[in-house]
């Protein structure tokens, strides 16, 4: 095998193993850490760390001790966190917070640096265009990563499917707080409910075991397997420019000018919102609450799976079909999906409904996930650090508000306000698609005009 693509794989199956567990974990936290909503709170302080840890800690981390071992740290930050669910509390799991959140900016950039500098190395070497190969690896990347969602939710699903407990009883009367109606004073009441479907503590720590191995694993392999890569070039770019912090911090905040940025901001932000209710607020208030924890990943791999299929779908689609349609099917999506969470009353009885909500959900959000990243690609195709860099900002800050209020608000109230999100930001998205048109058919308009001249002067 071919030592580049050995590398690819050992990077690409180490995330596997370290995002099987994260990703599980992250599905269970409103479920698992309900009491004063602590499980969604260390969701929201992974997010806020990741917005500052994107700022300026990548870069540096990378440049002291290389790609390979930038990666090693980064994932035993994320063991931290598995740790800290063993005795949770908020004196555990808010510290392992803030250091996977600042953990996994330099994680994913590591990734990034990795695969294309080895791409391009063995472009160079067999004479191939390098934009094709880095692009190959990673597919590759992301055709392994994206199983993670089922694997870890499938897991959670097995081990916690064994307590004798874990079955829910269709003759409790407290279902009706259950959904939208789920509130915060209503913990009190459905702790009689609640508390029946929770896992024992010793299938808690079998659950919390295997992840934390599955974390240790990762590193292990990339350890032992992943071949460090000499980044002297980068390094060299680097030192022809001394201050790469401060400079894309500025340049990230200069950004801001354009309004086609300002404009999309909503839009992005909402990414973060959707994001966070099905993890934070579906699982909780409908899945747990109706069905039990048990359910949580079974419905979480429906969303990951239908996610994962619709994203290579309406990849190829959109070429056919252009991104606005895209974009206005998977808002009439969720606005059909949110209009419906609002009014449905959840009930046991009505299992397969339970499924078809993340499954909508998954299909629209594979819209949001790549024709978001492609449009940003095209609208800021000079500016990609620094347009890449507010997405990720605006992402991240929907993320830690859609966390922040999740203990505080009722879900009815949560829907209302992701209706008004996702309004305002189509609207605005609306207005970019708008101004870009003008632009192109201005620029149509002089070209037809130029070409007129010079047919005239021919003549």
């Amino acid at each position: 095998m071919d030592r580049h693509l050995k590398n690819i794989l050992v990077v690409s199956f180490g995330f596997l193993l370290l995002f099987t567990a994260f990703g599980g974990l992250q599905s269970l936290q409103s479920s698992l850490n309900a009491d004063q909503g602590l499980g969604v709170a260390s969701l929201s302080i992974i997010y806020g760390a990741l917005i500052i840890s994107s700022t300026f800690v990548p870069p540096i981390l990378i440049k002291k001790i290389g790609c390979k071992w930038t990666i090693v740290a980064s994932m035993c930050c994320y063991i931290t966190y598995s740790l800290g669910n063993f005795y949770p509390s908020w004196y555990t799991l808010i510290p392992t917070s803030v250091i996977l959140g600042f953990g996994g900016a330099p994680l994913w950039a590591a990734k990034c640096t990795y695969l294309t500098e080895s791409g391009n190395r063995y472009a160079e070497k067999v004479g191939k265009v390098g934009k094709d190969i880095v692009n190959q690896y990673f597919g590759l990347f992301f055709l392994i990563f994206q199983s993670s969602g089922v694997w870890g939710n499938l897991i959670s699903s097995l081990i916690f499917g064994q307590t004798l407990d874990a079955g829910y009883n269709a003759s409790l009367p407290n279902y009706t707080h259950c959904g939208a109606n789920d509130c915060p004073y209503n913990e009190v009441i459905n702790v009689n409910s609640t508390s029946s479907k929770k896992p024992t503590t010793s299938l808690i720590y079998t659950l919390l075991g295997i992840y934390t191995g599955s974390g240790v694993l990762a590193v292990l392999m990339v350890t032992i397997f992943l071949d460090n890569i000499n980044l002297k070039k980068a390094e060299k770019e680097d030192n022809e420019d001394d201050e790469p912090f401060w400079i894309k911090v500025l340049e990230t905040l200069r950004h801001l000018k354009d309004e086609r940025q300002c404009l999309l901001i909503p839009l992005t932000m909402w990414s973060g919102f959707e994001q966070g209710f099905l993890a934070g607020d579906y699982t909780k208030s409908y899945v747990t609450c109706s069905l039990g924890i048990h359910f949580v990943g079974y419905v979480m791999i429906c969303f990951a799976a239908t996610n994962a299929i619709c994203s290579l779908i309406f990849g190829k689609l959109s070429q056919y079909t252009g991104r606005i349609l895209l974009f206005s099917f998977a808002a009439a999506t969720n606005f059909a999906s949110i209009i419906a969470l609002l009014l449905w009353k959840p009930h046991p009885d009505q299992l397969a409904v339970f499924f078809i909500f993340p499954a909508l959900w998954g299909m629209a959000d594979a819209v949001w996930q790549t024709q978001t990243n492609s449009l940003y690609g095209l609208l800021f195709d000079d500016h990609k650090e620094a347009g890449f860099a507010n997405y990720r900002l605006w992402e991240s800050l929907g993320f830690v508000i859609a966390y922040g209020y999740s203990t505080f608000l009722c879900v009815s109230v949560k829907l209302y306000i992701l209706l008004a999100v996702l309004a305002i930001g189509m609207v605005l998205y609306a207005c970019v698609e708008y101004g870009e048109h003008k632009k192109i058919s201005s620029k149509r308009v002089l070209q037809e005009s130029d070409d007129s001249l010079k047919t005239q002067t021919v003549m």
